[in-house]
């Protein structure tokens, strides 16, 4: 089996007006939708970050990519994820997921070997899953993933999309936003995106969740690295109980000493809190420091900038070896990456936590997946028998991306740029801004 045909894609999906610390997502996020077809008809697909950057890297592989065995293309890629470096200049403390150059090139490698597994578990008639080892578990469980939200569904003109959650800055509509993601998906934890209000109503938004949903539901709070260790403390020792039992504390403070440094003050104080990251552990080189300092208990992947889902497995091993705890990051998705996302995690043991979704933020007009949007059953997604990633792609769909993308003015992600456009002119990210 060879590579004839490699199609890059470049789309645009209409986003929620989130908030992070980052600052405002845009009416669109860009994705980018990859095809391998081989010599007999068959097409692998895979989706990654959006953009000029990520579709070039892509198409210059071009070269490479065609005439390759999809058994063996990754394997002669390799390098590519070598000598990238870690530490602050990798982390994606400073610069929003998918916009660093340091990690672009694994990004590259992750989508192509996406885009392989299918090919090859379409070709062979066996779930990307099996390809992986074999599953542990017939489906993977997911998290409410709750954002403060100015009003507005996404997209612009006559795209905007209907707002199903309305305007979300304050702990009661915090609450709202909750109990309507919950009764649709059914998920069975909850994660706070915070780091946006001050973190005396961020913390009085959790504990009213927590009055709400109860003990057994596990909350979780990620501000970004927004702020001080002082203040990160100052939170965890108020939500001691609201981050028991399966919760968690994400990237409170910036770098891995001040995570160390509030992680050693929770203890001294009797809380055995522990500390996730998506931001300061991002790369295998990451990891040593990180444990040296006991400064990250929970590592969040995510296969598009780890380099794939064999490397998660490999993540996951070393996470086990070490007593850490394993949940996936996430970011603005379509369906083929959460079904990525799902076959990774099926083929993981050492997944510890519900993994982070964005797929509720996403409408079923952006969705490229033929036959419709991904179920989400019981906070759960279910791993298909049929081959591959266990989806096909819906062309017409596909079409509408690409005109979005060729209409809408946005090239790469830029949150800052959204808030001093409709928030504060004079807005700029400042870590710590408390």
């Amino acid at each position: 089996m060879k590579i004839t045909d490699m199609r890059v894609h470049s789309i645009a999906i209409a986003d929620p007006p989130l908030r992070s610390s980052y600052g405002l997502h845009a009416p669109y996020a860009l994705r980018t939708i990859l095809e391998l077809e081989s010599d007999d008809g068959i097409v692998g697909i895979a989706e990654t970050y959006g953009g000029e950057r990520p579709a070039r890297a892509l198409l210059d592989l071009r070269p490479r990519v065609l005439g390759a065995d999809p058994y063996r293309l990754t394997g002669l890629l390799l390098p590519l994820m070598d000598g990238e470096g870690c530490g602050p200049a990798r982390s994606q403390t400073h610069l929003v997921p998918g916009e660093n150059p340091l990690d672009a090139a694994t990004r590259t490698y992750a989508a192509i070997e996406a885009a392989c597994l299918d090919l090859i578990g379409k070709s062979a008639g066996r779930p990307v899953c099996d390809l992986l080892g074999g599953r542990v578990r017939e489906a993977v469980p997911f998290s409410a993933y709750a954002f403060y939200k100015h009003a507005g569904g996404g997209g612009e003109g006559d795209d905007a999309r209907d707002d199903e959650y309305g305007e979300v800055l304050t702990p009661e509509a915090m609450v709202r936003e909750v109990k309507q993601m919950i009764a649709r998906y059914g998920f069975g934890s909850i994660k706070l995106k915070g780091g946006v209000l001050d973190p005396d109503i961020e913390i009085e938004t959790m504990r009213q969740l927590r009055a709400e949903f109860g003990p057994d539901v596990p909350l979780r709070i990620d501000p970004n690295s927004a702020w001080t260790v002082d203040t990160s403390v100052r939170v965890g020792k108020a939500l001691a109980a609201e981050l028991s039992s399966g919760g968690y504390l994400e990237d409170p403070t910036a770098g891995l000493e001040n995570m160390s440094a509030v992680r050693k003050q929770l203890l001294a104080a009797g809380l055995d809190i522990p500390l996730a990251s998506n931001v300061a552990v991002t790369s295998f080189a990451d990891l040593p420091r990180a444990i040296a300092l006991d400064a990250v208990q929970i590592v969040l992947s995510d296969h598009h900038y780890w380099g794939g889902m064999r490397q998660v497995q490999h993540l996951a091993r070393l996470c086990k070896t070490f007593d850490l705890g394993l949940s996936m990051h996430s970011n603005s998705h379509l369906g083929v990456s959460l079904m990525a996302m799902a076959h990774g995690a099926a083929a993981t043991p050492h997944l510890t936590y519900a993994c982070d979704t964005h797929y509720p933020w996403q409408s079923s007009e952006d969705e490229v997946v033929a036959g419709g949007r991904i179920p989400i059953v019981g906070g759960y997604v279910r791993i298909p028998e049929r081959p591959g990633l266990g989806v096909e792609l819906d062309y017409d769909q596909l079409a509408r991306g690409r005109e979005r993308y060729a209409k809408c003015p946005y090239r790469r992600r830029d949150d800052e740029a959204e808030m001093r456009k409709h928030v504060d002119p004079n807005w700029k990210r400042i870590l710590p801004r408390w």
